[in-house]
């Protein structure tokens, strides 16, 4: 006996009172209808329903039947809807990273977005420089990335490709913090925060060539993988730091650079063999939460930042 099925059919006779309505609400002749309840019944052992001119009434051992199998039910459907989402690639679980210094307003926004756009899904979500998420896709222990961009993809499927503009952090006292915005040839002589070189080796060489090639020679280059170190090195007024859009701490200021001479290239990438649904979906969060709370914007045509090719930054 199908016993999931015959107890949607007594759950229906149940809810209509009435075998003829329930058979009508189920599409079944009311003969076959009335064997199936009678089989259910035979199989618990104990008598459903009393019989009367009217239709049909729950007995007590019915009203403890329909308790029991409306919780078995309820786990069936949701049974069924999770392997539908298996099967289309929606639900379930996928592995995924950003880089350290994305933000917390923008982590937080990947996270809910991802459960809005894949209901049933699971996203476990780590904080990884570039080169670490390269080799994690390589080795097939993630599925999809958040890359600063150039480093090496061609084996990657890679997502539409996004830009950051930089700015410069600095302490409120800075005589560059009168200002609206910065050249970047005045942060010559200052010592400078960037992240560790070993995040991501193209990037970061290619950053200081970009601050050379505008006038920018700085005194000193701090290589800081926290960001409160990073901003206790700025608030004392030490040092500034190149950074993206951001909302500074208190003693500390943020200033875009004079003609946008700098910005991080950022896109999702991942292997072939996970592209699907729940891939998708990362990427279309990712590029959501970037765009509202980190300051990111859609590649400007004809304007590349880092003009050479990725493949030209083995890492």
């Amino acid at each position: 006996m199908d016993l999931l099925r015959h107890l949607r059919y007594f759950r229906t006779v149940a809810e209509e009172g009435h075998v003829g309505r329930a058979a009508e609400r189920l599409r079944i002749a009311q003969p076959s209808l009335s064997q199936r309840i009678q089989r259910l019944e035979r199989e618990l052992g104990v008598r459903l329903f009393d019989r009367n001119s009217r239709g049909v009434a729950l007995t007590p051992a019915g009203r403890v039947v329909l308790a029991e199998a409306a919780e078995l039910l309820a786990a069936a459907d949701r049974l069924g809807g999770a392997v539908a989402g298996l099967r289309g690639g929606s639900t379930g679980a996928i592995r995924a990273a950003v880089p350290p210094d994305l933000g917390g307003a923008a982590v937080a926004a990947i996270l809910t977005g991802f459960r809005e756009r894949s209901p049933g899904g699971a996203l476990e979500l780590r904080e990884l420089a570039t080169t670490r998420q390269l080799r994690e896709l390589a080795a097939g222990t993630l599925d999809v990335g958040l890359l600063r961009h150039p480093c090496a993809v061609a084996d990657l499927e890679v997502g539409p490709m996004l830009h950051q503009p930089l700015g410069v952090l600095l302490a409120a006292g800075d005589p560059l913090a009168a200002s609206a915005e910065v050249a970047l040839a005045d942060l010559t002589g200052c010592e400078l925060v960037l992240f560790p070189r070993e995040f991501a080796p193209a990037l970061y060489d290619e950053t200081l060539t970009a601050c050379a090639r505008h006038g920018c020679t700085p005194a000193l280059v701090h290589d800081v993988a926290g960001g409160d170190f990073a901003r206790a090195l700025v608030l004392s007024g030490a040092a500034v730091a190149l950074a993206p859009p951001t909302t500074p701490d208190p003693g500390t200021v943020w200033r875009p650079l004079a003609g946008t001479p700098l910005a991080w290239r950022t896109s999702t990438a991942w292997p072939r063999s996970a592209d699907g649904p729940a891939v998708r979906a990362f990427t279309e969060t990712a590029h959501a939460a970037l765009r509202r709370h980190a300051g990111v914007l859609g590649e400007r045509p004809g304007r590349p930042v880092f003009p050479r090719p990725a493949s030209e930054f083995p890492l």
